[in-house]
């Protein structure tokens, strides 16, 4: 991508016929969008095209944010590569998972009283709740049983991509 000359480059030297954008997004939380389109002539006679798209009959297009949130968000997928990032994110992985056990399993993303101190009081009880009905799925002096893998684990595992199994096991 060359944001200075408005084209993209494809991996077989084709240049795009054309620059567009940003566009906004139809989330207003989403970022905006940039569209490159290349051309069905471009397109339709490379060899490497089931690489690039997946329709029969039309040219590619290819979207992506402006310069000025590709930057960091290329540079923050560089960092998801280094092992300390992945010790980091082993910690957070384990709190997200309890986060959605009680947004989803005990319906903690909305309310049932109205007022601060009231909330406070079911969050913290329905914490106790969690942490009681945890300890009774097991015998004393007996540890957790393990989980099954999540489908991005199985993922991980099909495509030989080593995986941390517990942010304990990380030395």
């Amino acid at each position: 991508m060359d944001f200075d000359r408005k084209e993209v480059t494809c991996p077989r030297g084709q240049t795009s016929a054309g620059w567009h954008g940003p566009y906004p997004t139809c989330s207003p939380t989403a970022a905006p969008l940039i569209v490159a389109r290349f051309t069905k002539s471009q397109c339709q006679p490379c060899p490497a095209r089931a690489k690039c798209t997946t329709s029969r009959d039309s040219h590619r297009t290819v979207g992506f944010p402006p310069r000025e949130l590709l930057v960091p968000q290329l540079r923050n997928r560089a960092d998801q590569q280094d092992p300390a990032w992945h010790k980091r994110y082993a910690i957070r992985s384990g709190i997200e998972g309890t986060i959605c056990e009680f947004a989803h399993g005990h319906g903690m993303r909305r309310c049932r009283y109205r007022g601060q101190p009231k909330a406070h009081l079911q969050h913290v009880l329905t914490a106790i709740a969690v942490n009681i009905e945890r300890l009774s799925r097991r015998s004393p002096g007996e540890s957790p049983p393990p989980r099954r893998p999540t489908i991005f684990q199985d993922y991980l595992d099909q495509h030989g991509i080593p995986r941390l199994r517990s942010w304990r096991a990380v030395s």
